[in-house]
């Protein structure tokens, strides 16, 4: 699909985008669910990229606490906890540059093994890695690896230096070789151009097959951070955003990502109408603040909605 025939469904009078949106969400997935994920910061900060959003870089001073990878039982203990409350799918973040084959990755497949035996979707996030890794993973459990690309190429090569645009579709494709699913989306409100946002979908719709799972992130600024300052992004610019990637993507999760602190549940309803099925839950997002399991419970009964894979 061309940039102009995204830019074409984007740019819909919003009544018909969400229309539209609203009919293929129905036609692949239960309308009435959402899936609860829990993202679980197992090693923080210190992270030697410079990716401008983030207060995990080594470069930045954002007051964060840096943690070395975190015992495997902790992770266990973390794992069963967000399954009983709800989360079907749990993703282990570790802020390195890329895997190495050492004692670190050992108990990283440790941890994968470990939550699979739980019952639950296993996802991680390491940075880049090759296709001898990622069967490693999939052989102790993991189904899906998270690498978002995060935006078009043209402006991900403006906010991040220290790696190649190129390097990501190259962890993608290593991922692929070992039979894992993919998760791979964005962040909005980085200050993006609504062009560098269609041509960030098209990068995704280029992915032989699509990422089963694609993440819109909604910039959380952080004080110290290159991108501290920049104004949010208007409610309904995010919304179509999720209804585009609905359209564009029927058959993948889109996933709520970071910010939703910053939305109220009226957007969030309203994103979920769009087509988001997905999100993560818990008090933290890695390191920056989220809902929590309390509020998003009663944000599904307030909607008549429920998690799925929740007993009826």
């Amino acid at each position: 699909m061309t940039p102009n025939e995204i830019r074409a469904i984007h740019d819909l009078p919003f009544p018909e985008l969400l229309f539209r949106a609203q009919g293929i969400h129905r036609t692949h997935w239960n309308p009435e669910e959402i899936q609860f994920c829990t993202l679980d910061s197992i090693k923080t900060g210190a992270c030697p990229e410079d990716c401008a959003y983030c207060p995990q870089s080594a470069r930045y001073d954002t007051g964060l606490k840096i943690e070395p990878l975190k015992d495997v039982q902790a992770v266990l203990r973390g794992a069963a906890e967000a399954k009983a409350n709800g989360s079907t799918r749990y993703c282990m973040g570790a802020a390195w540059r890329e895997v190495r084959d050492d004692k670190n990755f050992d108990a990283v497949l440790e941890m994968v093994h470990g939550v699979a035996g739980m019952g639950m979707e296993v996802c991680v996030t390491l940075g880049m890695l090759n296709v001898d890794q990622a069967k490693k993973l999939k052989s102790a459990g993991c189904k899906v690896y998270n690498h978002n690309i995060d935006s078009s190429k043209d402006f991900y090569e403006t906010i991040i230096s220290t790696r190649k645009f190129d390097e990501r579709l190259e962890t993608i494709d290593a991922v692929r070789q070992a039979g894992l699913e993919v998760c791979c989306g964005g962040i909005v409100g980085m200050g993006e151009t609504i062009d560098h946002r269609i041509h960030f979908l098209q990068e995704l719709t280029e992915m032989d097959p699509v990422p089963e799972s694609i993440p819109i992130n909604h910039l959380v600024p952080v004080e110290g951070t290159p991108l501290a300052d920049l104004p949010p992004v208007p409610p309904l610019e995010f919304i179509r955003m999720i209804a585009t990637a609905r359209i564009l993507f029927p058959k993948s999760r889109i996933r709520l990502s970071a910010g939703r602190t910053a939305m109220s549940d009226e957007m969030q309803a309203l994103a979920f109408f769009a087509g988001a099925n997905s999100l993560f839950t818990g008090e933290k997002l890695l390191t920056t603040p989220n809902p929590g399991e309390s509020h998003d419970h009663r944000l599904m009964t307030a909607l008549g909605m429920r998690v799925e894979g929740a007993l009826a």
